[in-house]
């Protein structure tokens, strides 16, 4: 999941801090879930998948197809 998290983001342009504002947490904590040394709540999961649009399956891994 962690190599999702960063191709999606950086595919949008954004930094780590723009995502973790979104997430309302600190860059710190969202540098940690993209490096896998965290684990995301489903809650947090659901928002990124909804945010860049593809399926959980997909954010986290258990599928290439984005939706």
């Amino acid at each position: 999941m962690r190599n999702r998290l960063r191709d999606l983001r950086e595919d949008a342009d954004l930094t780590q801090t723009q995502i973790a504002q979104m997430l309302l947490c600190d860059q710190l904590l969202y540098s940690k879930y993209e490096r896998g040394e965290r684990e995301l709540s489903l809650g947090l999961a659901t928002k990124l998948a909804d945010f860049y649009q593809v399926s959980l399956d997909y954010l986290v891994g258990r599928s290439d197809k984005r939706k």
